[in-house]
């Protein structure tokens, strides 16, 4: 499904150091890391957001990086995205918010995406409130809206960044279920950048570690908890002393 070869990217200073990491079809995977190791940016470049420098970037099997800016817009329409700050739209009530995927495609009736968006909101649990606004929302309630805007074009391939951030652990350990739930019932691929590694670590399939970079693992939860890498060792059970 992913396939990167040695990406580079460059700002002020490396950000991404020749990043190679493949991802395979269905598999739901958390990338994690220390502050500043380029995760963010690894997702932007996945979805065609931002542009390495060099590498290769092939999702199903399309290069993303040999796109032209026309290609890469259609290319994003097939992607489900989530990151940090939710990215609602604060004059758009929730339905309005969850149909906006959909709108774009511009190829269903005005019947099909209100159903759509309701069915969207009894999956995560929020039944009638297609007329709330943003504003009047929760934190855990705005990353459900999130996911379900991410999810209800059914798109092959979801990226959540941080979809549990700030969150109580009651809230956040919900808000992982829910987002297994919803990559079981649809087969997608899903990337998951999160600080939160013991709820994390309840759904992920695989797990790479970024640090500075560069990846310095990849492989099953279980691997990733058990390795002898001082690196990861330190990071993955979050111990103060250490070569981090």
């Amino acid at each position: 499904m992913i396939r990167l070869e040695r990406v580079i990217k460059t700002y002020d200073r490396p950000v991404l150091r020749g990043v190679t990491l493949q991802v395979p079809r269905g598999c739901l995977f958390g990338l994690v890391g220390p502050a500043a190791a380029g995760k963010t940016v690894l997702l932007k470049i996945v979805t065609g957001l931002v542009r390495a420098d060099s590498g290769r970037i092939v999702v199903r099997d399309r290069n993303v990086a040999a796109m032209g800016d026309l290609e890469l817009a259609r290319f994003r329409l097939e992607v489900g995205m989530q990151f940090q700050n939710n990215a609602l739209f604060d004059y758009l009530t929730v339905a309005e918010n969850i149909a906006f995927p959909l709108r774009r495609l511009g190829a269903l009736p005005e019947s099909e995406i209100t159903r759509r968006v309701a069915e969207r909101l009894d999956r995560v649990r929020l039944p009638g409130f297609e007329t709330r606004m943003p504003a009047g929302l929760s934190g855990g309630q705005r990353r459900r809206v999130g996911i379900a805007r991410a999810t209800i074009a059914g798109a092959p391939l979801v990226i959540y960044d941080e979809p549990a951030a700030g969150l109580d652990p009651v809230t956040s350990q919900k808000i992982f279920n829910l987002l297994r739930e919803e990559q079981r019932a649809s087969a997608a691929t899903v990337v998951m950048v999160s600080s939160d590694l013991d709820r994390l670590f309840t759904v992920t399939d695989r797990v790479g570690m970024m640090y500075r970079g560069r990846l310095i693992f990849e492989g099953t939860t279980t691997q990733a908890l058990e390795s002898a890498d001082p690196f990861v060792h330190q990071f993955m059970h979050g111990l103060p002393d250490g070569p981090l």
